[in-house]
């Protein structure tokens, strides 16, 4: 009997948020292209030179940093107000950045490089509040035993619309019509986020909780508490929140660097491949581990975590452990060099044993990575307070694209330095995971602890709310 009920419960919950999916799809697309192409923007400023590896880092540093400062302010506003008015916001803006990258003059170098800065920091400025809102929405729509499939699905979306960001950009690079990818993603964007705040209601606060499912039930009470400071040191200062803070910066500056290092790697000489069979190898590979980890591994998750909810931080550990070990591996595979006409050549570059070796790791790569995107966020969600869902995360957001905004320019500094020597630059990148994996380590006995405070707390606050009736 536990399955129909489960799969009605994973109905219900889909049926109230699933635009949800499409801003969170739409977002992803219009970042992964702008990473995808970052090697052919850089010839698009300066057609004449090499790629300028500094520069480009800047400018996806830059993105991150912004965002993860104007995620504190937004995480206050998402606590205190509406979620659905603010992604409605969040997504105009984004839209009309996006949308204004597309009228850029090309070959003006410094110039060209500074119009695009300016329209990528206005993306990132109302970027900041995206995925706070989305936490915290999400805690008062889903139910807790669902919370990994609920972000299996929600990443499975945004990595799927990514490659798809992939391809395209890829695609209308390739051909000259950059400009149309740019344009259209950003009215993409404005229709997803209108559709939202027009289908999605607004839940009451602290719905899912269990110990306030029963009072809040009743239509006249409403969960209206407010984060003070004391309870904000007692509980957002928790230690394992402090790990994850702290981890996350390693563990993105890991990540931030990825793309930065592998793009390069592939695309420019001596392998030359080009920016749609960079693409469509991505998505072949990365696409169907990521729908594995995203989807198989998320049940796998949920089920396990009934049992013992610290099981999640096991997976956490072995997600950090697994992305180094082949990312690492990655450099190592013997791929062919072509020139830059054969690497335009989809068969032939396919036809190479190392492409297909490569491909698999990224697929394990993806795979085992997704435990952590599906694992973490549900942690963090059970050992904060329905009030501080958005500002937890703002925080946490605010470390890891701090770590994610340096590892591009981490990995331009070392690629530059060693002389376009990948295989020693990915050596020192893989090392990141380290301080991650000792910290969730030491977690492991706090984590207890910490979600049955939360506990005790809320249903203290049941017996209040009570009382009101």
């Amino acid at each position: 009997m536990s399955e129909p009920n489960n799969t009605k419960s994973e109905q219900s919950y889909n049926k109230l948020i699933w635009p949800l999916y499409f801003v969170n799809g739409f977002n992803s697309i219009a970042f992964g292209g702008l990473i995808i192409i970052i090697v052919p923007l850089s010839s698009l400023f300066w057609p004449a030179d090499d790629y300028h590896a500094l520069e480009m880092g800047i400018l996806v540093t830059s993105l991150f940093w912004a965002s993860s400062i104007t995620g504190i302010a937004f995480g206050r506003i998402i606590d205190r107000y509406s979620r659905i008015k603010t992604i409605l916001i969040i997504s105009l803006f984004r839209s009309f950045s996006m949308i204004m990258l597309g009228f850029a003059i090309i070959g003006q170098g410094l110039t060209t490089w500074w119009y695009f800065f300016t329209f990528v920091l206005i993306f990132a400025f109302f970027a900041g509040g995206s995925y706070p809102a989305m936490i915290s929405i999400s805690n008062d729509i889903v139910p807790q035993k669902d919370r990994s499939k609920f972000f299996g699905y929600l990443s499975i979306f945004g990595s799927i619309f990514m490659m798809l960001g992939f391809l395209i950009s890829g695609s209308l690079v390739q051909f000259g019509y950059w400009r149309f990818y740019f344009i259209i993603i950003g009215l993409a964007v404005l229709c997803a986020g209108l559709f939202f705040f027009f289908y999605v209601k607004e839940p009451k606060r602290g719905i899912q909780n269990k110990e306030l499912q029963t009072i809040l039930s009743d239509d006249k009470i409403e969960y209206d508490f407010k984060l003070n400071k004391e309870m904000m040191r007692k509980t957002m200062l928790s230690k394992t929140n402090i790990t994850a803070l702290v981890e996350g910066i390693f563990t993105n500056a890991f990540m931030g660097s990825l793309d930065m290092i592998i793009l390069p790697y592939l695309q420019t000489p001596p392998h030359n491949i080009s920016p749609l069979v960079t693409g469509l190898f991505i998505v072949i590979f990365g696409g169907i581990g990521r729908v594995i980890g995203q989807i198989i591994l998320a049940r796998f998750s949920d089920k396990v975590a009934l049992k013992n909810s610290s099981r999640r931080i096991h997976f956490i550990i072995i997600a950090l452990v697994g992305g180094s070990i082949t990312f690492f591996l990655m450099f190592y595979i013997p791929l062919p060099f072509f020139s830059p006409e054969e690497g335009k050549d989809i068969i032939l570059f396919f036809s190479f044993p190392a492409a297909i070796i490569m491909g698999l790791l990224i697929l394990t790569s993806d795979g085992i990575s997704s435990l952590y995107m599906i694992n973490q966020p549900p942690v963090l969600q059970e050992i904060n307070l329905p009030e501080a869902q958005a500002q937890i995360t703002s925080w946490n957001q605010f470390l890891e694209h701090i770590g994610y905004g340096m590892g591009p320019l981490i990995a331009g500094i070392i690629i530059t330095s060693f002389g376009q020597n990948y295989q020693i630059s990915a050596t020192f990148i893989a090392l990141f995971n380290i301080p991650g994996v000792v910290l969730w380590i030491l977690s492991i006995k706090w984590y207890p602890g910490d979600k049955q405070k939360i506990s005790e707390i809320l249903k203290d606050r049941a017996v209040i709310l009570n009382a009101r009736k």
